[in-house]
This record gives C-alpha cells, structure tokens and sequence, in this order.
C-alpha cells in the first residue's frame, strides 16, 4: 500500500524506494552475518540494486558471462564483465548474477554475490537517457576484479535466487502500476470536471464517462488482484519465518506449499495486468486532457512515460504470460476460479453479476481445451495471451464482486462495468480460440520480400 502511493506521487522515486525487493532476497538466502552487515545499511537509507542484465542476457538470464571467481589469497569472489540496462546501478548494495562454474552456459552455472560499493571496482560507465522514471538511474556498469562475497550457495544464483528475488519485483511493479493508475484516473476526472466544450462539462459525454468508468474499473479490479497475491505471499513468507525458528507441523507444511502456488500463479498475473492497465489508464488520462494532454506542463504526460517502462522491466508482459501459462492450461486456475465462485457470498443486489460471471466459466473452459486440442507448441504459445487475459478478468471480476459486497459505495460502480467489461473480451477471445487452425500461424509470421539478386 505505501510503495502504490509514492508510486501515484513520483514512480521514479518508487524504484529508489521498494520497487525491487533486494533486502528480502538477502535476508531470505543470505548467511546470518551478511543480514547482520547489510540490513541496518538498508535500514539507515542505503540503496540496493538487483544487477541482472548484459548486453547480451536480457530476458534469457541463462546468457549471463559476467565472470566470477575465486581469489584463494583473498580468500573472496571477484567479478569481472559488464552489466546494462541496471536500476539504481549507482546503488550502495548490489546482488549481482554471474557465472561462477567455469565451461558453463546454462543458468546452472549462475551464482548470486553481494557487492558492497566501499570496496570499489565497479564503475557506471553510462547512464541512459530514457522516456521516463528519470528520478531512478539506469546504468551500465563495468566491474573489474571487484570483490564480492557469495549469497547462499552456488549454482542456485538463476535457478533460486533470481526468481525469488524477481517475484518480488513484480509485486512491487503492480504496486507501482496501481499507483499511476489511480493518479491517472485522478488527473483525468479531475479536468473531466472542470473542462467545459459545447456548453458543457466533458464528464457529462457518454465518450468521456465511458473512458473514465473503465479507468476506475481497471484500478478497482488491478487493486483487488494486487493485494489478493500480497495476501498469498505474505501468508507463505510467514511460515518461511516460523520454520527458521521451528519445524512446522505437517498441516503447516501444506498450508506453506499451497501459499507458495498461490503466489506463483497469481504474481505473474499481478504484474502482467496492472502494468498494462497502468499504460491504458495513461494513456486515457491525455485523451481526455486533449491536447493540453501532450503538454509538458501537465501532469498526464509524466504519468505516460513513467508507465511505459511497467510492462517491460522484471520481465515483460509476454514473460509473464509464459509465468503463468501452465498454472493455466494444467487446470490449476481453473479450479482456482471454481472454488472462488464457490465460496463468493454476495449482496442481492450483486448475486446477478456473479450469475453472469458463472456463466463465462464453460465458455473460458472450452476455451482452454480448444487451444490444448491443437497438440502443437506454437500455436498454443500464439494463443496464450488470449487464454492469460481471459483468466485475470475472470479472477479480477470474481474479487471486484466480493469488495462490491462489503462496500457497495466504494465498489458496486466498478463491479458493473469490469464484468461488462471482461464478458465482452472472454466471449470475444472464445470465439476467436473457437475458429483458430495451426495453419492460421502462417497468416501473422513476419515476412520481408527477398531481396532481388
């Protein structure tokens, strides 16, 4: 909750802030006595950065070559190569990736090491310039022998470390989308209000409330999906404290185990979601400023560059649809789906929504079998996205219901119209999976004209 309202106040600020979950990482996997010389650091203001990315390992972290190795003199790692593309690179703390399994090349190889600024080697060789979140830094970084300690174990650097540490970013990415999605929709009703053309206030044409329903929708919707996985994870990460200090009882252990899902199937969702939802919201909030939208003056064009890099960074929405895809087409969600509408008690007033909601659920599940029918791996990767919106907007509209109930004022507006909303794309989605043949996938293959000899 607080990272999405600095978020909604500076998103840039929000990356120095909390974006990426560093200190839960060293806390997690780090020994006792790194936690004890590195969190009180972090505690007093210092900044961490997570140093990922190379020049050639962007979203296939397996390519990862920054060297690592061990100085029997010195008895540490030392780190040489060039990371890019790092937030807050000019950081005091780094948890850096790198290859410490020589004639590896596979993320089997991969280590996580804890790289403290004081000991130097490390210089940021370029800052880039970019379309927005100027408050954070974004660098590329040469190390050259700089020491470093080991983070846990080896070769669990990609494998475990990394994707810990990631699930944690893209929480705090949907926070940071949540965010600028309701300081859009701010921005945007705001001089919806107070703008007037043809003898009226903008807010009062069907064109611009049409836009500013479904803002509010996608926040209400966004918001819900993002503290229902903050839920999960919380729950799971507690027992994974508990279990420090004790071994946990065997239903302790199952309730950690189906957290732990929870989580995973739910965070690529999250981030996936209210990143793009965060990019809509933007971009609406200029259109309906118009063009005083497009002016630097205001606000609405900050919001619009800050949220571009949401949908990218800590994975792209693509790679979250590959996150979430099997917990998707091994039915998992599915059932996910089933037990939520199950257990949904709801006002009178709300129980035709959720009627209409159940009646999507066939429709979404022959949906899924139809693309699993097609038995072939291309086609069911060009299909994905179809099937991971249609199960967020269904999750999404099952949890905008249950707040409705609680608090109808707060709600019930953004209940109607996400449910409008996500039957008009499940049934649209549907029918498009429902006519699809591997041979389509030639009709969208990019080809370029061969060049004349």
């Amino acid at each position: 909750m607080l990272s999405e309202m600095i978020s909604a106040a500076d998103a840039g600020f929000q990356n120095i802030w909390s974006l990426q979950s560093c200190i839960d990482t060293l806390y997690e996997f780090g020994s006792e006595e790194q936690r004890q010389k590195y969190i009180p650091r972090v505690c007093a203001g210092e900044g961490m950065s997570m140093d990922l990315t190379e020049p050639d390992a962007g979203s296939d972290l397996q390519r990862v070559m920054l060297k690592a190795t061990f100085d029997e003199k010195e008895n540490c790692w030392r780190l040489n190569g060039v990371k890019r593309f790092i937030t807050n690179g000019d950081s005091d703390i780094h948890l850096v990736l790198a290859r410490s399994e020589e004639g590896t090349k596979d993320g089997r190889g991969l280590s996580m090491f804890i790289y403290d600024k004081r000991q130097g080697g490390v210089n940021v060789r370029h800052i880039e310039h970019k379309l927005g979140i100027h408050g954070s830094p974004t660098c590329e970084l040469t190390y050259k022998n700089a020491k470093a300690e080991l983070c846990g174990s080896t070769r669990l650097g990609l494998i475990k470390y990394v994707m810990a540490l990631m699930n944690g970013a893209r929480l705090g990415i949907a926070a940071q989308s949540v965010g600028v999605e309701q300081e859009a929709y701010n921005e945007g009703l705001a001089y919806a209000k107070e703008r007037q053309q043809f003898g009226d206030k903008i807010i009062n044409f069907p064109a611009v409330y049409d836009m500013l329903s479904r803002m509010k929708a996608k926040l209400d919707a966004g918001r819900s999906l993002l503290y229902e996985t903050a839920c999960y994870v919380d729950v799971y990460k507690c027992l994974e404290d508990i279990e420090r200090d004790r071994k946990l009882t065997p239903e302790e252990k199952q309730e950690l185990k189906k957290y732990q899902r929870l989580a995973d199937a739910f965070t690529p969702l999250a981030k996936g979601m209210n990143s793009e939802y965060a990019n809509q919201n933007a971009y609406d909030a200029i259109s309906i400023h118009g063009g005083s939208g497009f002016i630097m003056e205001y606000k609405s064009q900050r919001l619009f560059r800050d949220a571009r890099i949401f949908s990218i960074y800590e994975g792209t929405t693509q790679l979250q649809v590959v996150a979430a895809i099997r917990y998707i087409t091994n039915g998992t969600m599915l059932n996910n789906i089933k037990e939520m509408v199950a257990g949904l008690e709801v006002s009178d007033s709300l129980k035709n929504l959720k009627t209409r909601v159940e009646k999507l659920i066939p429709v979404y599940e022959e949906a899924l079998a139809n693309v699993k029918a097609l038995e072939n791996q291309d086609a069911q990767d060009f299909l994905a996205r179809r099937l991971y919106d249609m199960t967020a907007e269904l999750v999404m509209s099952l949890l905008i219901i249950r707040d409705a109930s609680k608090a109808p004022e707060l709600f019930e507006k953004s209940a109607n119209v996400y449910v409008r909303m996500t039957e008009e794309d499940v049934i649209g989605k549907s029918s498009y999976i429902k006519v699809f043949r591997v041979e389509d996938l030639e009709s969208f293959k990019a080809a370029e004209p061969e060049a004349e000899e």
